[in-house]
């Protein structure tokens, strides 16, 4: 599943997205393809990959389109198959929360290519930060 956040990703290094065909990044996408390849084979996408990133299929609100986005996004798992393919110094990131058995395997998300936790501490270091700045305590 395409990270929108990935959409602005500056040219210096190429992007190979996977998503269900019913998912494909709208307007923003269309100025920067040149930019991103999209496909919607996850093997594809993954093969010689330095890092594999994906998100939840159904975040907060989207709960009634749980099921089908399960039913479109059934084949993009994040597994250990999936891993293989890519370089093999390959990182796994995820923004959390995450569903293990859906969009990633417990085994990816708890392994030795999982940087998840790292990401996940740096992200609450940019929080405070930014807390810290609009509470007027950095100057």
């Amino acid at each position: 599943m395409i990270e929108k956040s990935l959409i602005w990703t500056p040219s210096r290094f190429a992007v190979f997205a996977a998503t269900a065909s019913t998912f494909t990044p709208k307007p923003a996408y269309s100025a920067l393809q040149h930019l991103i390849a999209l496909t919607s084979d996850p093997h594809q996408a993954a093969t010689g990959a330095h890092v594999l990133s994906t998100d939840v299929w159904a975040s907060m609100g989207q709960e009634g389109e749980a099921e089908s986005r399960r039913n479109a996004f059934r084949g993009y798992t994040v597994d250990p198959d999936l891993m293989k393919l890519a370089d093999p110094k390959a990182i796994f990131l995820h923004c959390l929360p995450a569903h293990r058995g859906e969009e990633v395997t417990a085994d990816v998300i708890e392994g030795k290519q999982s940087r998840v936790w790292d990401q996940a501490e740096n992200r609450l270091h940019v929080q405070k930060a930014l807390l810290a700045t609009l509470m007027g305590q950095v100057k």
